[in-house]
């Protein structure tokens, strides 16, 4: 089993900065790739970032594109989402997941963005 926590939301106005952190624990050597989903009220969770901790490959959702940066530190099995720039449409429940390469997928609780002046 693997758990997350997710932390570091919060209410930004627009044209500012948050940094969510995501941390694992458990079985966390069966964990091949983490990412950053998110969820706006009547929509549907989608995909803003993911990561290969071993080798830092990332890949972003072109709505956030030079806007966020996925990050990892392996050696305190944390993965960060800086996000700059931030606009209101980035308001949205945002979701750690983690997923091993046996196929299973873990999810943190989430943690809440809004974007407001």
């Amino acid at each position: 089993q693997v758990q997350l926590v997710e932390s570091g939301g919060g209410l930004v106005q627009p044209g500012g900065s948050l940094r969510l952190s995501c941390a694992a624990s458990g079985s966390i050597f069966s964990i091949s790739a983490m990412g950053w989903y998110r969820q706006a009220p009547g929509k549907e969770r989608e995909l803003v970032a993911t990561i290969i901790p071993v080798i830092g490959k990332t890949n972003y959702a072109d709505s956030v594109k030079g806007r966020f940066t996925i990050s990892r530190d392996n050696a305190k099995n944390t993965v960060y989402l800086q996000m700059d720039s931030l606009k209101p449409e980035d308001t949205a429940v945002y979701y750690c997941r983690g997923s091993s390469t046996s196929g299973l997928v873990y999810w943190g609780q989430g943690t809440q963005v809004t974007v407001s002046s």
